[in-house]
């Protein structure tokens, strides 16, 4: 089981984040153990995470790069996910809510091949022909803006740790008790500034100014970073 640190103040509040800089803000301060770390690196999931993400790797002071992660949608519904896969082609499946929506495993396999076409599209899209980063031996911040069901952050993770990492933390501005159950034990550490407990969880409800972030948003952001000006 990996350590957690939350923000006691920021606990089951509401609406604590401007939008996902300020989010980033607020968890640069708690990785400040980190700042300038020669060994560390930030490695945020696109969409939302990359503007958190940004935040972070710049206020202290350490190397940015992407990490590709889809949800897998259910077939009627493009909002809700039943897991998640990786541009490495790792994939993780909630089984109970399978079980639970009675999909056929013939369903599950369309919607896994729909996923990796759209996977292989964000990969071309947001790295740009830039190779995945080398993660031998170093301390990767893995970030997004917030985890629900925690399924894509744990299929991230999956995915680092087949690169022999020194330390995988994980950062997030909020996240639900039960996605922290699930996530804890595969990290080294875990920083959630918004802890939020209850039946129900929103990752927007952390925010008030969140709105789903567009691909050229992304890279907008990317390019004014200098993203794509620096080696992989």
């Amino acid at each position: 089981m990996g350590k957690v640190f939350v923000d006691k103040i920021l606990t089951n509040k509401v609406y604590v984040f401007r939008d996902r800089e300020e989010a980033g803000s607020v968890l640069a301060e708690m990785l400040k153990p980190y700042q300038k770390a020669k060994d560390a690196i930030v490695l945020a999931i696109p969409a939302g995470g990359v503007p958190v993400g940004l935040t972070i790797a710049k206020k202290l002071g350490l190397p940015f790069d992407l990490i590709i992660v889809r949800k897998i949608h259910f077939p009627d519904n493009p909002e809700a996910g039943f897991g998640a896969i990786t541009s490495e082609g790792d994939i993780l499946i909630n089984e109970e809510l399978v079980a639970y929506a009675g999909l056929s495993p013939e369903e599950i396999e369309a919607q896994i091949v729909i996923e990796k076409k759209d996977l292989a599209k964000r990969e071309a899209l947001f790295r740009q022909g830039k190779p995945f980063p080398v993660l031998l031996d170093k301390q990767v911040i893995l970030v997004d803006d917030g985890l629900a069901s925690g399924y894509t952050m744990m299929a991230a993770i999956k995915q680092v740790v087949r690169h022999k990492p020194s330390k995988i933390i994980v950062a997030v501005p909020t996240a639900s008790e039960k996605a922290i159950q699930k996530i804890a034990p595969l990290a080294d550490e875990l920083y959630c500034a918004n802890l939020r407990g209850g039946a129900f969880f929103a990752v927007a409800d952390a925010y008030q100014n969140w709105y789903d972030l567009s691909p050229e948003e992304v890279i907008s952001l990317l390019k004014k970073a200098g993203y794509f000006n620096t080696e992989g």
